[in-house]
């Protein structure tokens, strides 16, 4: 026999519910009167106890700022990035729609000028909704905040399991309980509009928009403070559902809860009949602004703003482990100022996109600049997509960095390439600080260094050799240039303006090998992939392919480097992030300059008077940059190729402003040389440094360099330029090293072990 319920007890009647209701507002009338009055004003063993359980109860809400978004700028100040965890930018009271506040005390919480932080009107209205069968909300807008808060805080805690949204299943009653003493606490400690603002701050209306001004740019592409009444309406009627009456995908929901919402506002006389019936015949029209964060949908340079990324999220002082430093940068709220200058980015993209065309083999280009004097980094381009897209060479990783930062950090560069005869000016300065002329003739017919040879190092052996003969004992083939021709004495200024690799090692063989090595350690050279030894190893001078770059080497690196020559022998570390501000307008670590002496002034202007010489009658002369076809202006360079052709470069500097233009193989593929290529129609037998890195770096330094300066060079002194030889003669075989219309095919390259020029 099956048992009946008694009618007047079956919460599924209505009496049933009733009898429910009363008896749940009786407890919870002793639990609010608990939260309302103090203990001793409250007689009855129940009440006292129940005073003491919610005196028991947390009071104090640690109200932390919400996750805000962090804006990365250029150095003018417009955006390139924004990044966040949860799309927020936070707006003052005062800079959101009047609509947009009455409009969500209307819907949720129309007493909220009225009570405590607790509506008990509103809460016994709820228990007779639910009664009758209709589930109706009791929480005001200062529960919902501190409800939001609690996640917010749980979320940057990581404890996001622990996460309880209003209505679902997993709150409780003591959860509500604790939210409600909450409210009240929160309502003594701040006023009604401090609460208001940090709600429309904090709430959630879509996964690309927290708060009202990321949800006013997402659903209207327009500021918090310009809401009409409809669109107010529209995203006030949002909170209670985001995806239910969501615009985008649930259009005419959203038209009937926002209506409903005007309704609301129009019984509480917060807006007219005329207003009311005006907002109602609007059609629900978004005008979406899509949500982009991260450097993958930078405005401009992706790759510069990954590498800030990457200097931020590896440094200590924004953390003291990965995950928090990453939830500050991407979740603080920061203002990220860097030294990108936007139209020299613009230039240099241009140039770097322009250089192989349609590029179906993916051959690189990348190019970057360094002011001399401060070491701010002004460009940073490289001829990718960050992210896939058709008929482009996508890459994520940076041409133009280290792999990896001096602590051992990811900077999600390739690394470098190997630099090739751009590394001869380093031996060229050591021989300028020796005291000797750069007019000095040595013996550029000299092509085997045996094994044995006798080498000055006064801090370490050096080791290698050029000779055919030893070549099975360790030694490389005879030491080759590019061409026949220039086998004889020369000058060593001639030796570098036209990149002759026997007069390198000629002047070589005269020098201190300790003395080349602090050169390159001064500049700040080193390789750009790691070794077990280290993360930035130390490009190794004793090692004897190393004088014609054989190591890999960035070039931001490159670039840095040459600006010492530009500044009068100071190198400046290369910097990217000039200021950093977090949403309180506090200052935090970012990055100064940081110069020092390294090489001797009249060192650094024997360097400028003999590379200038390149682009005047040397390696370079075809690619000397212009303001027009009849304007020069001073500027020194020095071009480089690799053994195989496969990476080539230009290098060099006004006053104002050093350059690295770099253009190859970015995979690594040494079974890829640079050798009968064609790009953008034209056709390459052998890559060299002037044919397509030159043209890049020419028309980027002509047309971003006179911004920054193109002083002249200050005059060496005498004693290093020396007495003027008789010209020698004319070379018999035109070199790679002499200049050549692009059109032509490159000489004979080098042989293994030998730079080119």
């Amino acid at each position: 026999m099956v048992t009946r319920k008694n009618p007047i007890f079956d919460t599924a009647t209505t009496l049933g519910k009733i009898l429910g209701f009363l008896g749940v507002s009786a407890i919870c009338g002793v639990l609010v009167a608990g939260l309302l009055v103090p203990a001793a004003a409250v007689s009855g063993s129940t009440a006292s106890g129940s005073i003491e359980f919610f005196d028991a109860l947390p009071a104090e809400l640690k109200v932390d700022p919400p996750s805000q978004s962090t804006t990365i700028l250029a150095a003018d100040g417009s955006v390139i990035a924004n990044l966040y965890t949860q799309n927020r930018t936070k707006v003052s009271l005062d800079q959101i729609s009047p609509f947009m506040k009455e409009a969500v005390i209307a819907v949720e919480d129309s007493r909220f000028y009225e009570h405590g932080g607790v509506d008990t009107t509103g809460i016994l209205r709820a228990l007779v909704s639910t009664a009758r069968g209709n589930r109706q909300g009791a929480s005001t807008i200062t529960q919902q905040y501190v409800n939001n808060v609690l996640n917010s805080n749980l979320e940057a805690e990581g404890n996001i399991e622990d996460i309880k949204l209003n209505g679902s299943l997993n709150k409780g009653v003591g959860d509500k309980l604790r939210e409600m003493k909450l409210a009240i606490a929160l309502e003594k400690e701040y006023s009604k509009d401090q609460i208001l603002e940090g709600y429309l701050n904090i709430v959630f209306f879509n996964r690309d928009a927290y708060g009202i001004e990321a949800a006013s740019k997402l659903f209207f592409s327009t500021s918090a403070k310009d809401l009409t009444l409809p669109q107010a309406a529209l995203l006030a009627g949002l909170v209670n559902s985001p995806s239910a009456f969501d615009p985008l995908t649930n259009p005419d929901n959203a038209k009937v809860r926002r209506d409903l919402v005007l309704g609301l506002m129009l019984s509480q006389n917060k807006i007219t009949q005329a207003e009311h019936d005006a907002a109602v015949a609007t059609p629900v029209e978004p005008k979406v602004t899509p949500a982009k964060q991260g450097c993958a949908y930078a405005a401009t340079a992706p790759y510069f703003c990954d590498y800030v990324l990457h200097l931020l999220l590896n440094n200590p002082a924004y953390g003291a482990d990965a995950k928090e430093r990453e939830r500050r940068v991407f979740g603080g709220g920061l203002t990220i100022t860097t030294t990108l200058d936007p139209n020299a980015q613009a230039a240099a993209q241009a140039q770097a996109d322009a250089s192989a065309g349609a590029n179906p083999d993916k051959w690189g280009a990348s190019m970057v600049s360094v002011q001399p004097n401060t070491g701010k980094i002004i460009s940073m381009a490289q001829n990718t997509s960050f992210l896939p897209a058709d008929g482009k060479f996508d890459s994520q990783v940076n041409f133009n960095v280290d792999k990896l930062d001096k602590d051992g950090n990811d900077l999600n560069g390739l690394g470098g390439a190997q630099p090739g005869s751009t590394m001869k000016p380093f031996t060229f300065a050591e021989w300028l600080n020796e005291g000797k002329s750069m007019n000095t003739v040595v013996n550029a017919a000299q092509r085997v260094y045996p094994l044995n040879f006798r080498w000055r190092n006064s801090c370490g052996v050096t080791t290698g050799g050029y000779n055919t003969a030893e070549k099975g004992l360790g030694a490389a083939d005879n030491l080759q240039n590019a061409g026949e021709g220039y086998y004889r004495p020369m000058t060593v200024l001639e030796g570098l303006y036209n990149s002759i690799n026997t007069a390198t090692f000629a002047s070589a063989a005269q020098l201190d090998f300790c003395g080349i090595q602090k050169i390159v350690d001064a500049v700040g050279l080193h390789e750009g992939l790691p070794t077990a030894e280290s993360p930035n190893p130390k490009v190794d001078m004793s090692i004897l392919g190393n004088l014609l770059g054989s190591r890999q080497t960035a070039p931001l690196t490159m670039a840095s480097a040459f600006a010492t020559f530009a500044n009068d022998g100071k190198y400046c570390e290369p910097i990217a992030i000039s200021s950093v501000t977090d949403q309180t307008g506090a200052q935090l670590p970012a990055q100064s300059s940081n110069c020092r002496d390294a090489l001797k002034p009249e060192v650094a202007r024997g360097v400028n008077y003999a590379l200038q010489e390149v682009l005047n009658q040397g390696s370079g002369s075809l690619i000397k940059p212009r303001l027009s076809t009849k304007t020069n202006f001073p500027v020194a360079a020095k071009t480089g190729t690799s053994n195989l052709n496969e990476s080539t470069w230009v290098v060099g500097y006004t006053s104002g402003l050093a350059t690295a233009a770099w253009f190859g193989d970015p995979l690594g593929s040494q079974n890829r040389p640079g050798r009968n290529l064609s790009f953008n129609g034209q056709f390459y037998e052998n890559l060299d440094g002037y044919m397509i890195a030159g043209p890049m770096f020419s028309k980027y330094m002509a047309q971003v360099a006179p911004a920054y300066g193109t002083n002249p060079f200050p005059a060496p002194p005498s004693n290093l330029l020396g007495s003027t030889p008789k010209p020698a003669p004319a070379p018999t075989t035109q070199a790679s090293q002499a200049p050549q219309p692009p059109t032509q095919p490159s000489a004979e390259p080098s042989k293994p072990g030998n730079g080119n020029g």
